[in-house]
């Protein structure tokens, strides 16, 4: 499971001013990723506003990273819900080409109790063609997974590898990667807990302030890694400002403002999402500038 630890990235799905897949731009996300060293790749999660495209419109992201990576770095496609019979027919008969793995997020709005949780991912874990990263990010989904219900699915599924983890719980990060078995991946979805849960031992991060800051948050995470927290800890905080200005109105909406300010994509997203504010564009501007100085 080496090939996912390090920074791996959640990408955005750019649009052009009309609202359509910008798959231009979306090539240039992917080589700006790969010249800067991301150890890997995450295709249709969250920030890449899934929810909101077409079948038909997923299916050609997927097909345009595989074409653009050719193969340099490896790949995790997101397929998460809380419709578990229609996510198994989707692992049965979906095409994975490509693909090293699957980020599975905890099924959400249906609030399930743990022993409902686990059920959802034993037959994730049974349908999958490929191994799964949970998904954990109470947040979003309305319920946390416990970490003894991850433990357990670390336990009984070989081919569940490892969690990204997004509860912001420091506690909840510690007592998971004290329990879980040795291969297990703990992984961090929050970018200002990255560089503690590295240190602490975790396995790296699936980061979104990543993509637009590629090099600057990828080495930051090798020198955790490294164990050398004094140089990772002066790359951290010329970071946090920019971590803390993409969240300020949302994600992706900050992130796609900071890839502007960048010149690598457009500011757009689609509804119900809007896009950043006049007022935190100058703001992400001015960081851009600032740091890139």
């Amino acid at each position: 499971m080496e090939q996912f630890k390090g920074t791996g990235v959640a990408l955005i799905t750019p649009f052009t001013t009309s609202k359509e897949v910008d798959f231009h731009a979306l090539e240039r996300l992917v080589n700006y990723q790969i010249d800067n060293g991301i150890d890997y790749l995450v295709v249709l999660g969250t920030t890449g506003e899934t929810a909101t495209l077409t079948k038909d419109e997923q299916e050609h992201v997927k097909a345009k990273v595989v074409e653009v990576n050719n193969g340099r770095l490896p790949l995790v496609v997101g397929l998460g819900g809380n419709n578990t019979r229609q996510l198994v027919d989707d692992l049965h008969h979906g095409n994975f080409d490509g693909f090293s793995a699957i980020l599975s997020v905890s099924p959400y709005y249906n609030k399930p109790s743990q022993e409902g949780i686990y059920e959802h991912f034993r037959l994730i874990s049974e349908a999958s063609p490929l191994p799964v990263i949970l998904y954990n990010v109470p947040p979003r989904t309305g319920s946390n997974m416990a970490p003894a219900t991850v433990l357990r699915l670390a336990r009984d599924f070989e081919n569940i590898i490892g969690i990204k983890e997004a509860a912001g719980d420091l506690e909840q990060v510690l007592e998971l990667i004290k329990g879980k078995p040795a291969d297990f991946l703990i992984i961090c979805g929050e970018d200002k807990l990255a560089l503690s849960l590295v240190l602490a031992g975790g396995a790296g991060v699936i980061s979104v302030v990543g993509q637009a800051l590629p090099k600057e948050f990828s080495d930051m995470i090798r020198l955790g890694i490294q164990a050398e927290p004094r140089g990772a800890f002066k790359s951290f905080y010329a970071l946090m400002e920019g971590i803390d200005l993409i969240f300020k109105e949302g994600n992706p909406s900050g992130v796609k403002a900071m890839l502007h300010a960048l010149k690598i994509s457009g500011l757009e997203v689609r509804l119900p999402l809007v896009c950043a504010s006049p007022e935190l564009q100058q703001k992400i501007n001015t960081f851009v500038s600032e740091f890139k100085k």
